[in-house]
């Protein structure tokens, strides 16, 4: 397997333009099976594909595509299959387009294309790990505004009628939900964070930060997590309303218990019922 640290190795020097697909398959990829095939270097993993194509696979469930015809991808995607966790029902998918030229220092071009000066592996890993990230921003930004759409009736249910409106269950559930998405933006993803290989190829940085910028990584990182904490504190504060609710209701069976006990007593010390 090749060194991830080694030099920069140069696969290509010719201009040209790099068709690329991103795509987001599953929550997780299991890309140990990968490392047994035909590796181009790793962290990120990358293989190499029919047609002299070039894919970056990442553990979370997203493959970027560098120049794979139709038919390779799908055959390329079919032997992914076996190795997904929690298949989403459609997979996201975006398409961009790289360019090479050597007589230039633009990083992204006026229609959003971006710039490499040389097709190198290092390069297209950079490339691939921006692009990634900013597929499973998007998958985020979308399943934050579903959450606060479910969010919202509660909140408004708690103003109109002062109590929550469902069960503690579904609250619970609703907790769990961000939990998951933090745990994976944070703690696998690192949506806000360099990518490995920027440490250990520093000329990339200025590549790195460019992309960053232009995809606005570390802002929608940022957004998601303020939103993220909304809705936990709003999902919170309804079942802590839940919870007191329940308590209080529980009381109310005691007292009610104790006054028919008592009820029982005095009625069974009157006359006649000795």
């Amino acid at each position: 397997m090749p060194d991830s640290g080694a030099a920069t190795t140069a696969v290509d020097t010719r201009s040209r333009s790099i068709p690329v697909r991103a795509l987001l398959l599953a929550e997780r990829l299991d890309t140990r099976p990968l490392e047994r095939g035909a590796t181009l270097a790793a962290t990120p993993l990358t293989l190499a594909v029919e047609d002299a194509g070039v894919a970056v696979v990442f553990r979370y469930g997203a493959v970027i595509l560098f120049e794979c015809a139709e038919a390779a991808t799908e055959r390329f995607l079919a032997m992914l299959n076996p190795l997904l966790a929690e298949t989403f029902p459609s997979a996201e998918r975006e398409d961009f387009r790289v360019l090479v030229r050597h007589d230039t220092d633009q990083l992204i071009d006026a229609e959003g294309n971006i710039v490499l000066r040389d097709r190198t592996i290092e390069r297209l890993q950079l490339v691939a790990d921006v692009l990634a990230k900013n597929l499973v921003l998007s998958h985020y930004e979308t399943r934050t505004a579903a959450i606060f759409d479910r969010i919202e009736p509660l909140a408004a249910t708690l103003r109109q009628r002062g109590r929550a409106g469902v069960g503690g269950k579904e609250l619970l559930q609703h907790i769990g939900n961000v939990l998951l998405a933090q745990q994976k933006m944070v703690g696998r993803v690192e949506t806000g964070e360099k990518p490995e290989l920027v440490w250990e190829h520093p000329e990339l940085d200025r590549l790195y930060m460019r992309l960053a910028e232009e995809y606005e990584l570390r802002e929608r990182s940022r957004a998601i997590d303020r939103k993220f904490e909304i809705v936990s504190r709003t999902v919170e504060t309804l079942l802590s309303l839940e919870q007191t609710r329940s308590s209080l209701r529980v009381e109310w069976y005691i007292l009610g218990l104790i006054v028919a006990e008592l009820a029982v007593a005095a009625y069974s010390l009157l006359p006649g019922h000795w």
